[in-house]
């Protein structure tokens, strides 16, 4: 147990939100590390300022998605929408982006995980911090600080980009090699015995009072007040407790309360509302997922409540305005009325010191400013002629009473402009609060590791990304009733058309030129290049004897059957499947006929990213509701490598595509 953790263990300071305790990091760790081995990173999404979603990709299994937040870690099946910047998500994406999570670990009992990756000669290490207020850092394989989420310089501890990264001090038993003499300084404690548990072994209090629930003892009784017997059950209680959440023994349950939680194991006997989960990591994505959101609402609000406030401010001036106006050209008709009294009682002059007197009454004097003789009623400073008459300068001061008066309509009208500004930005403050989109991430076929299309014919056509993905097609996805496609060429994809017995030659043609394009021939426009098929048991998966073969490839005997290629043309289209909308690249009349929407591409042109960009903005132009959901990095992965010029934008006859497992 940290220094910092000792701060908040047995508090009645409720958190916002549930807070992660060591023993359940150390199951998460295991549990994730267990399910990521062999994965590389190939996105990074930053969600919030403290939140930051790895997609990970595995050439032959399903993609993961793991959330690294200051509330903890764990598996999601849900993406939710960026919400507010982080300031770590390019320098990960720079540094993390395809490189292997290597290894997940937590340091000792502490609330604290390491995040190694490797690649291409390079080693990161994430460290996050899952306690107090968290940090998510990034730092080389020499543990230097390289990034941070924020910096930490207290008397203990020093945390900032450039220094080396440093542990909290440590305080307390590591809960995970407790023996029972440990438990004999609860005799000699003046603590209530469940505080002692609590700092002693870093527990947070749901979990010290739950061992004393589970061992039938009173939480509150004073240490030293415990027999040997009950000091003993606690201990026991204690290590059984551990072992069942670190080794998976769950029955675990959300509690809704005023702070939603999920508990591995039940601890608590109250007659709190308790929903069970299948498992303490779909639980966690539950009610952690919950958190993000509901802080993301109060971030996406929060600037338009502040344009509220200002709004209102705004109407509340107005309608001062409004009254000020009325108020002086009130005063000024009082005086103008005033004079044609003063005329009444023979007073001739408005220096008259009568009139002077009769003026203050009416919170009105006389003044002379630079050499300009002024009347000030209210404030307000009207220019006249001492000389003049009193009906004369009456008349002056009902002219400025009337203009005072046509400025009233003037400022309501502002006024009423400003309550529809407010009204309507009320309204859509409401609808952002529901704004935050979290969707279900899909659950994909088993083909979409791979490049993939159906035939006009409805074959399942799949090739192969890279070396690694090559293996794989052919490995373990090649079967007895297949045809294997390579073009001639190195650097070419296999390609295989599944149950193609019978296939008829549109969709062996159609094949063949996509093995073709999605060959080194793309990148460097090489037109009329051939493809050739074989069947299965013409490909070998070893080298001839005292020969070498790469990753990906396999020796090819017998027969070859050649098919001529034409041009290098594919379409990049939207696919109906299932419920969902999906993203593939495959011969024209093939898209064509399954897609939505397609756009035709050729070689040459721009970059697969700007390529990606401009088909997306093509396609949000046709339907946004559709193309909004799939991402810019979708559309590059679909690609063909290397430079594309887009030819054809247009609507496809968009049918359904033929059953397959």
């Amino acid at each position: 147990m940290s220094i910092d953790d000792s701060k908040s263990l047995i508090s009645d300071n409720k958190p916002k939100f549930m807070t992660l305790a060591g023993i359940e990091l150390r199951y998460l760790v295991n549990q994730i590390s267990e399910k990521v081995q062999d994965y590389y990173v190939s996105n990074i999404y930053g969600i919030t300022k403290d939140s930051i979603l790895f997609k990970l990709h595995h050439t032959e299994k399903d993609d993961l998605f793991m959330m690294i937040s200051t509330l903890g870690v764990w598996l999601t099946s849900v993406k939710i929408d960026q919400m507010e910047p982080n300031k770590l998500q390019k320098r990960l994406r720079n540094d993390l982006l395809r490189l292997k999570l290597k290894e997940i670990k937590q340091i000792g009992s502490e609330r604290i995980a390491y995040f190694v990756f490797e690649g291409f000669g390079k080693e990161f290490v994430l460290v996050g911090e899952f306690f107090g207020d968290g940090n998510i850092l990034l730092c080389n394989n020499q543990m230097k600080i390289l990034a941070l989420q924020h910096s930490i310089d207290v008397r203990h501890r020093q945390l900032r980009v450039g220094l080396e990264y440093a542990l909290p001090p440590q305080n307390g038993l590591d809960i995970f090699n407790i023996a029972e003499t440990n438990f004999l300084d609860l005799k000699t404690t003046d603590l209530s015995a469940v505080k002692w548990l609590g700092r002693t072994l870093g527990l947070p209090k749901k979990y010290a009072e739950g061992i004393f629930t589970i061992a039938n003892i009173d939480s509150k009784i004073i240490g030293n007040q415990l027999g040997s017997e009950q000091i003993k059950k606690i201990f026991e209680t204690t290590k059984q407790v551990v072992n069942d959440v670190i080794t998976g023994k769950h029955k675990p349950v959300i509690i809704r309360k005023e702070k939603s939680e999920v508990l591995p194991i039940n601890l608590t006997k109250s007659n709190e509302e308790q929903i069970s989960v299948n498992s303490f990591i779909e639980g966690l994505d539950t009610v952690f997922t919950e958190s993000i959101v509901e802080q993301g609402k109060s971030i996406q609000s929060s600037g338009s409540e502040k344009k509220i406030k200002e709004l209102q401010t705004q109407i509340n001036e107005q309608e001062k305005a409004i009254e000020t106006v009325k108020e002086k050209s009130r005063l000024i008709s009082n005086v103008a009325n005033s004079l044609f009294e003063m005329v009444s009682k023979g007073i001739v002059s408005i220096e008259d010191d009568k009139a002077k007197q009769i003026l203050s009454t009416l919170n009105a004097k006389l003044s002379i400013e630079k050499g300009i003789s002024l009347i000030i009623i209210a404030n307000e400073k009207i220019k006249i002629d001492f000389s003049s008459s009193l009906q004369s300068i009456a008349s002056i001061l009902f002219n400025e009473a009337k203009h005072q008066s046509k400025a009233v309509p003037a400022i309501e009208e502002i006024k009423i402009k400003t309550t529809k500004k407010l009204e309507k930005l009320q309204n859509k403050t409401e609808l952002e609060k529901d704004s935050v989109l979290v969707s279900e991430i899909r659950k994909k076929k088993w083909y979409e590791r791979y490049r993939w299309f159906f035939t006009s014919d409805g074959y399942l056509a799949v090739g192969g990304r890279d070396a690694a993905s090559n293996s794989a097609v052919i490995r373990k996805q090649m079967q007895k009733n297949d045809k294997i496609f390579h073009a001639e060429i190195f650097g070419s994809p296999f390609f295989i058309i599944k149950n193609s017995i019978s296939a008829p030659i549109i969709s062996m043609n159609e094949v063949a030129h996509a093995t073709v394009c999605f060959s080194r021939a793309w990148r460097e426009g090489m037109y009329g290049l051939s493809a050739y098929w074989v069947n299965p048991d013409q490909v070998k998966k070893s080298a001839p004897s005292g020969q070498f073969l790469p990753k990906g490839s396999f020796t090819i005997e017998g027969q070859r059957n050649f098919i001529k290629g034409q041009t290098l043309r594919l379409a990049v289209g939207i696919i109906q499947q299932d419920i969902d909308y999906v993203l593939t690249c495959g011969p024209i009349e093939a898209m064509k006929k399954y897609s939505y929407c397609y756009a035709i591409i050729e070689p040459h042109g721009s970059e697969m990213v700007d390529t990606a960009k401009k088909i997306k903005v093509e396609f949000l132009k046709l339907d946004e509701d559709i193309a909004k959901n799939i991402s810019i990095d979708d559309f590059v992965r679909v690609l063909p490598s290397g430079k594309s010029q887009i030819k054809e934008i247009n609507l496809g006859e968009s049918q359904n595509l033929p059953a397959t497992n």
